[in-house]
C-alpha cells in the first residue's frame, strides 16, 4: 500500500471521530497515540481540567534539544445547520476529492504526518521529529495555549515548527493575531413606558459598540508603513449583539461578542486601554447613577498572538527548500503558529487543502494536495538524518 493510500485510509478514520470543539477528542487522540507508539514514538498526553480533552506530543529520534514539530489541531467546527450532501463524519471520495468535516482543516495534514512517522522511525535520526496534536484550536487555541507551558515544564525545546493548516501547500510566514471578547451588561429591568426608571442594558451595549467602531477607524490610521497584510491594518469586528425579552420591557441583560486581529501588539494595548477607560469613566458611572448594582463584565475568550514575519526564519527556509518555492506569503486567518513562535521556535504554516473549503458544508481535500504534502514530509526525512 502506498503512502498516499495509507493517508487516505487514516484520514477516513480521523474524519469518523466527531471531534467538534465542544466535545471530547480523546478517542481520536488515543487512536493517534497508539499508532505513534507502535512506530516507537515516545508519547505524552496532556489533559485539560475536565479530563475530556487532551493534547498529544510525541517524539521520534534522539532525546535531544532542537528538532522539528509537525503540528495540527484535532478539533473541527460544528456541522449543525449546514447543508451537507453526505454524512460529514463519513469520508466520501468523488473523483480526486475526499469529503468530510476536517478533511482539509486539518485532519489531512495529521494523517499524512502520522503515516510518515513509520518512515522516520526506521531512520537513524540525528535530530528528533515531534508531533503536536491539540484540542480547541477553533475556540481560541485553548489547547495550544495549555500545551506550550507544559512543554516548557518538561524541558522540550524544538527549534522548528511546521503548522499544517490548509494553505494549498504554499509557504506562509505570517498572519495576524486573533483576540476575542464577550462584554456582558447588567442593567435594571422595568416597564417600557418609563425608560428613565431603569437601566437599559441594550442601550449601553449599543454605546459600547459605537465606541468600538470609532476605535476601528483609529486602527486604520495606525497602519504600519511596512505592513504586508491585507487589509494592512488591525481589524475589529462585531460578531453578536443580544438582549431583551419583549418590546415593552427595559432590557436587563445584554451581551456583545467582538474580535480584533492585530497586526502589531501596540494596537491590542491601545484598543483595550481605550475601551476600558470608556467603560470606567463613561458607561458605568451613568448606569450606576440609576442602579448601583449595574455592571459591565468583559470576558477574554482568547488572545492568540499572530505569527510575526521575520527576516531570518529557518522554518520558512526549510519548507521553501523542500517545496522548491520562491518566497513566502501572509494570510488573514489565524493559527496556533504564534504560540510556538513565542516558545522560541522558527515557525511556518504550510499544509494541504484550501482555507476556502474550511468551515463549509462538503469540506474536502484533493488527492494531489495530500500527495504534495507527503512529498514534502518525505523530503524532510533527509534533513533529519
Amino acid at each position: 500500500m502506498t503512502a498516499l493510500d495509507q493517508t487516505v485510509d487514516l484520514l477516513g478514520r480521523l474524519i469518523s471521530f466527531p471531534t467538534v470543539s465542544p466535545d471530547s477528542n480523546l478517542a481520536m487522540i488515543g487512536d493517534l497515540a497508539d499508532r505513534l507508539e507502535t512506530c516507537g514514538a515516545r508519547v505524552d498526553l496532556f489533559h485539560d481540567d475536565t479530563g475530556a480533552k487532551a493534547n498529544l506530543f510525541a517524539t521520534i529520534g534522539p532525546d535531544a534539544p532542537g528538532g522539528i514539530v509537525l503540528s495540527g489541531h484535532s478539533d473541527v467546527v460544528p456541522v449543525a445547520d449546514q447543508d451537507w450532501t453526505s454524512d460529514p463524519f463519513v469520508m466520501i471520495r468523488r473523483d480526486d476529492r475526499l469529503f468530510g468535516r476536517g478533511a482539509c482543516d486539518m485532519k489531512g495534514f495529521i494523517a499524512a504526518s502520522v503515516v510518515m512517522a513509520e518512515k522516520y522511525a526506521a531512520l537513524d535520526l540525528k535530530r528528533p521529529v515531534h508531533f503536536a496534536f491539540t484540542y480547541d484550536e477553533e475556540t481560541g487555541c485553548i489547547g495550544a495555549r495549555h500545551l506550550v507551558p507544559a512543554l516548557r515544564a518538561k524541558g522540550y525545546a524544538p527549534s522548528i515548527a511546521i503548522i499544517g493548516e490548509p494553505t494549498q501547500m504554499q509557504v506562509i510566514e505570517g498572519h495576524k493575531g486573533c483576540c476575542e471578547y464577550t462584554a456582558r451588561f447588567t442593567g435594571l429591568e422595568g416597564h417600557g413606558s418609563d425608560p428613565g426608571a431603569g437601566v437599559n442594558a441594550a442601550e449601553y451595549a449599543v454605546r459600547y459598540v459605537g465606541r468600538l467602531l470609532e476605535l476601528r477607524q483609529d486602527l486604520i490610521s495606525r497602519t504600519p508603513s511596512n505592513s504586508r497584510f491585507e487589509p494592512p491594518w488591525t481589524t475589529l469586528n462585531i460578531g453578536r449583539i443580544s438582549g431583551g425579552v419583549a418590546h415593552n420591557v427595559i432590557v436587563g441583560k445584554a451581551e456583545v461578542d467582538w474580535e480584533m486581529r492585530p497586526v502589531q501588539q501596540s494596537d491590542l494595548a491601545y484598543v483595550k486601554d481605550q475601551i476600558g477607560s470608556y467603560v470606567e469613566t463613561q458607561l458605568l458611572p451613568a448606569m450606576r447613577q440609576v442602579c448601583p448594582d449595574a455592571d459591565i463584565k468583559i470576558e477574554t475568550i482568547g488572545e492568540v498572538a499572530g505569527l510575526e514575519p521575520l527576516s531570518e526564519n529557518a522554518a520558512r527556509d526549510l519548507v521553501a527548500g523542500l517545496l522548491g518555492a520562491n518566497g513566502a506569503d501572509l494570510v488573514p486567518f489565524g493559527t496556533e503558529a504564534g504560540l510556538f513562535q513565542e516558545m522560541g521556535m522558527d515557525v511556518v504554516v504550510c499544509g494541504p487543502g484550501s482555507i476556502a473549503q474550511a468551515h463549509k458544508p462538503d469540506e474536502y481535500v484533493s488527492l494531489d494536495q495530500l500527495e504534495a504534502c507527503l512529498g514534502m514530509l518525505d523530503r524532510l526525512a533527509e534533513r533529519l538524518t
